[in-house]
């Protein structure tokens, strides 16, 4: 009878520990105390995995990156270099003996046991972005230098005459002249090599007045070293005109001989992340088929570098690859895409051409493989899990292992809910998928508001991820349902589907987000139809700017960073091959097109109350957008409020900026409750 009464009470106190209501849903401290995963590197031997980790504080209102080490089988996680200062880019040298990273603006080396410590590059303009060689004996790096100057010492003499002169204006002659949230200047991202044994660098696209890595489209992996060392190949758009052309190029610079580097790729669109086989026998990259258009679809492109001959080795799959990487025998092929919400990896068989749908779910990136070829490592992520390394076996199994859980006590107090998914027609009756999640300690009894939320772009898509800006949970923590469509111009659904918003800002788009959004509320008796909320950023805000002119389905909305008057967007943005594209021209060649689908010329209309934020910082959608929007709204005496940051950038990331975004949205919704 005792026996029975104690394993009673034991079985109340393990009921009572894991009911629901000990945890509690997330908030925004919660949000920016969560450590986050950055780049990771493995080991030769396979056995070890470093990779950085970012915490942010609100008292210093800015992150500090670290590099910690963990066995491959998720055992032994300890610091490496963890200081007040930032490390980041960890990666073991070719034998395994030590690790670099970059710390103040330069390379540094030490042993993989943390001793040792020395720099490498002592480098005025700073290095960073570095590679290896396959010997270890050099490594490329890049450094934003001025053109005309082949000298550290001539950089520093025009950086110092700079600082020191008391007139700051500034004589622009050609576009590009600024950039996502920095003035250009007259310094340009150049490629050096560095011999590690004489600490002798050298700049090896002296002169160039374009960047390499390109300043925009490119990827992270835009430079490298063939297997021999004796050549590299590289990414760069000649043009020197950054603002309408998207046409990036592939060259290769040999480095055993006094050479000029040499054009390979073909295509008028983006072609980046070149890289070699590990035999040496072929160099792959990513190409885009379509000049001027950022969202076409990317395939792997397969250049045989005895003959010269070329193979697009994707053409038949409708999905846009974004990062690959070669098996050490260079028999396969792994790469990501977006398959509807997930970031899936797939097996490309060079011999054979065949393709594989390797791992589909949720949001995987970086992968990376062993040298024996049997594991796949790369970062993992879902709507109720944030970035952690993750690995698989590549023998069939599939077996799947959680390598890092660097935010394991945190997120087992947290009450989040995995994403769900519906379809519905949309225009033309194609199907439209959404994305909807559900409040934390969900009742299907009780009606609850609805957040719908439109993603930017246009061409991108809501996926299973963890999104620290945009995040599911945050909205759904206040007790919403969350319901985020991908209608007409997203990704991962097939090139079609995401070419048919260009020139149609409005249209099908907006239809296809409308039948969501009735079709949400018809068919879940959870949400409250007398209690509906959207909120979107960048073509997000834009469409929230069009539904303030044509609908007053919604209780309150939120324009972030959003386009109001297509025609100034035009003369103030600063990628203009961007608005060319969507708009099929300028605005004097398709006048038409820019006032149709322009949400300024619909506002009189507006009966619904709009909150406006826009940072001062933002020069993709520069911030007169949101004057004038605001400025329309109060003429028109429409209920709003505007929440400017003029220290942030299109984005909010500092974390008390953050704070005060989620707070102040959360009152919003809150106020216009009924």
């Amino acid at each position: 009878m005792k026996k029975i009464l104690f394993l009673l009470i034991l079985f109340l106190i393990i009921s009572v520990s894991i009911l629901p209501q000990n945890k509690r849903a997330i908030t925004v401290d919660d949000l920016w105390a969560l450590k986050r995963i950055g780049s990771y590197d493995i080991s030769p031997d396979g056995k070890t995995l470093a990779f950085t980790l970012t915490s942010y504080s609100f008292e210093s209102n800015k992150g500090n990156s670290d590099i910690f080490l963990i066995d491959s089988n998720g055992k032994n996680f300890r610091p490496f270099k963890n200081s007040e200062k930032n490390e980041n880019e960890p990666k073991f040298s070719p034998d395994g003996k030590s690790i670099a990273f970059t710390r103040d603006g330069q390379i540094w080396l030490c042993s993989i046991d943390g001793s040792n410590e020395k720099k490498l590059t002592n480098i005025y303009t700073e290095a960073s972005g570095f590679k290896w060689s396959s010997d270890g004996k050099k490594i490329l790096f890049v450094s934003a230098v001025y053109p005309e100057c082949l000298t550290q010492e001539c950089n520093e003499q025009k950086d110092k005459a700079k600082e020191e002169n008391k007139v700051k204006a500034q004589i622009f002659t050609q576009l590009m002249y600024r950039h996502w949230n920095d003035w250009r200047g007259d310094k340009r991202s150049h490629l050096f090599i560095l011999d590690v044994a004489t600490g002798n660098y050298k700049d090896l696209t002296e002169g160039n007045k374009e960047d390499v890595p390109p300043l925009a489209l490119g990827s992270s992996n835009d430079y490298n070293f063939s297997p021999d060392g004796n050549e590299i190949a590289f990414t760069l758009n000649p043009e020197f005109s950054t603002a309408i052309s998207t046409n990036l190029e592939i060259y290769l610079l040999s480095l055993s001989s006094e050479s000029t580097p040499k054009l390979i790729s073909t295509s008028k669109g983006v072609d980046c992340q070149p890289v070699y086989s590990p035999n040496g026998k072929w160099l792959a990259w990513t190409s885009m088929k379509r000049a001027g258009f950022e969202a076409d679809k990317k395939d792997i492109i397969l250049f045989e570098r005895k003959t010269g001959t070329m193979k697009n080795l994707t053409e038949e799959l409708d999905r846009s690859v974004e990062e690959f990487i070669w098996s050490p025998d260079s028999k396969t092929i792994y790469f990501t895409a977006q398959n509807e919400i997930n970031s899936s990896i797939y097996k490309l068989d060079i011999e054979r051409g065949e393709i594989e749908l390797f791992y589909k779910d949720n949001y995987n990136t970086s992968i990376s493989i062993s040298n024996d070829g049997k594991t796949l490592f790369f970062l993992k992520q879902r709507a109720n899990l944030p970035t952690e390394i993750f690995s698989i076996s590549t023998d069939g199994k599939n077996t799947l292992q959680q390598v890092t859980s660097v935010n394991k006590d945190l997120l087992l107090q947290l009450e989040m809910n995995s994403v769900e998914t519906f379809w519905c027609e949309g225009a033309n009756g194609d199907k439209v998928q959404s994305i909807l999640v559900k409040p934390p300690f969900f009742d299907s009894a009780k009606k609850y508001p609805m957040v719908f939320l439109i993603h930017g772009g246009p061409q991108g898509a809501w996926e299973d991820n963890f999104h620290y800006r945009w995040n599911y949970q945050m909205f759904a923590s206040q007790g919403y349902v969350v319901v985020a469509p991908n209608p007409r111009g997203s990704t991962g659904y097939g090139q079609k589907f995401t070419d048919e918003i260009s020139g149609d800002w409005g249209g099908k788009v907006y239809t296809d987000l409308m039948n969501a959004y009735d079709y949400a509320v018809k068919n879940f008796s959870f949400i409250d139809s007398k209690n509906t909320f959207a909120a979107g950023a960048s073509y997000g805000g834009y469409m929230i700017n069009w539904i303030a002119g044509h609908t007053d389905r919604f209780n309150a909305l939120v324009s972030h960073a959003g386009v109001f008057n297509l025609e100034s967007m035009y003369g103030t943005t600063e990628e203009l091959w961007f608005p060319e594209w969507e708009y099929g021209g300028t605005p004097w060649e398709k006048r038409e097109v820019y006032e149709k689908w322009s949400p300024h010329r619909y506002i009189h209309n507006c009966k619904t109350p709009v909150l406006v934020i826009h940072g001062a910082k933002d020069f993709r959608v520069p911030e007169e957008q949101a004057f004038q929007l605001f400025t329309s709204l109060q003429r028109l005496g429409i209920e709003s409020k505007f929440l400017y940051f003029p220290d942030e950038t299109h984005f909010v990331a500092k974390p008390l900026n953050s704070k005060l975004w989620w707070n102040t949205v959360y009152d919003w919704f809150k106020n216009h409750l009924k």
